[in-house]
């Protein structure tokens, strides 16, 4: 788990619209989150786990602990209940669910860290480099 700590800028996003519109994101937010490049920062205590997503936007912060629901206002202001599982020391995967269910995939490789996103059957992806 230890490999996720750190902070990580965004290097290259593939269909983030049209995963917002399947969030029912409306068009001024998305064109405003698709020029933003956050980085997101994290850190690990125990089995609790801090990420910060941080933009000149907005900023975003969940803790939780592995294997236990917890509620959540997600980045696109929905409340949506979450629980974060380990599938391996290099894999998360959070499961979200609200009005739009989601599922998000984070792996991390070496310097490279990728989130893949699924909501109302469209995938993207999101790849961050270790800064």
């Amino acid at each position: 788990m230890s490999g996720f700590v750190g902070t990580w800028k965004l290097a290259d996003s593939t269909n983030f619209d049209e995963y917002m519109k399947a969030l029912e994101v409306g068009m001024v937010t998305r064109k405003a989150a698709l020029a933003l490049k956050p980085n997101q920062v994290i850190s690990l205590d125990g089995e609790k786990m801090t990420i910060k997503s941080i933009s000149t936007l907005r900023n975003h912060e969940i803790t939780f602990t592995f294997g236990e629901e917890f509620e959540e206002k997600a980045a696109d202001g929905a409340t949506v209940k979450s629980t974060v599982t380990k599938e391996s020391d290099n894999k998360l995967v959070q499961q979200q669910a609200g009005k739009v269910n989601r599922t998000v995939t984070r792996v991390v490789d070496g310097d490279t860290y990728t989130m893949t996103l699924e909501a109302g059957g469209v995938t993207c992806t999101r790849v961050y480099k270790r800064e």
